[in-house]
């Protein structure tokens, strides 16, 4: 069935060989049929192992995937959301191309910035209106 998804097949989708899918159960509309038929799908993908990834992007992608890696570094992606088994596959094989090219993109470097003398001197000079208007509402001293 391998050559049914290669017609629109992402260049950052990894190969066949590299990809594990495991039907589940899912719940949802379908009547008593639901209980059935195994329409989700479970993609594993062992991100640590895969000869495709430069170190960086390996790296990247499995700080990206979050919660859906687990300690060894295999990204497990579920697709339940649609009726039919052939669209959950289609759906998870996308998600997980997606985020192997969000790894791929790096990152840009932050470069440190400082406020002007200007920018400086409206914050301090607002903090000292908001702390006048403050003052205000306190009640006068007695001793005055």
């Amino acid at each position: 069935m391998t050559g049914v998804f290669d017609k629109n097949r992402s260049p950052f989708l990894p190969p066949e060989s590299e990809l594990e899918e495991h039907f589940i159960l899912t719940g949802g509309p379908g009547g008593q049929h639901v209980n059935r038929t195994e329409s989700g799908v479970q993609l594993r993908f062992d991100a640590m192992n895969s000869q495709r990834l430069s170190d960086p992007v390996r790296k990247r992608l499995i700080d990206l995937a979050g919660k859906r890696a687990d300690a060894h570094g295999v990204i497990t992606i579920e697709a339940k959301s649609h009726r039919s088994q052939f669209r959950n596959r289609e759906d998870a094989r996308q998600r997980l191309a997606e985020l192997i090219e969000k790894a791929h993109r790096k990152p840009k470097k932050r470069i440190p910035t400082r406020p002007s003398r200007t920018a400086k001197k409206k914050r301090i000079e607002a903090k000292r209106k908001h702390a006048r208007i403050k003052a205000r509402r306190k009640p006068p001293k007695l001793d005055e």
